[in-house]
């Protein structure tokens, strides 16, 4: 995924989590707010494994994400990776990524990328 649609900021994270909705599934939890641009963060603490597990669970959310980058609607996302997360394969965690953009309604019952 681009760094210009990475949310890096303390404070846009931050604003996230308090304003934002958020939906859930057994390896992730999702947050939206409303914002002019598309951005998208990825959360990932020291309870899922060491640095080496996050930093591949990140790589994979951010690659899980990266086809609907065109067709989500505008907005601030922040994806939080649970626990389980770190023994998910990648096809679960695009099935559940894609589960929990439909749940918010971000985007339609056929907008899944080829």
């Amino acid at each position: 995924m681009e760094r210009r649609y990475r949310l890096q900021k303390n404070k846009a994270f931050q604003y996230v989590y308090h304003r934002g909705k958020s939906v859930a599934c057994r390896d992730l939890v999702m947050l939206h707010a409303k914002g002019k641009g598309l951005k998208v963060g990825f959360s990932v603490s020291k309870k899922v494994g060491n640095a080496v597990t996050r930093n591949k669970v990140k790589r994979r959310l951010r690659e899980c994400f990266r086809p609907y980058l065109r067709d989500v609607k505008t907005g601030l996302y922040v994806i939080v990776a649970r626990p389980s997360a770190a023994e998910a394969t990648f096809q679960s965690l695009q099935r559940d990524v894609r589960y929990l953009l439909r749940k918010h309604g971000l985007i339609g019952q056929s907008g899944s990328p080829s």
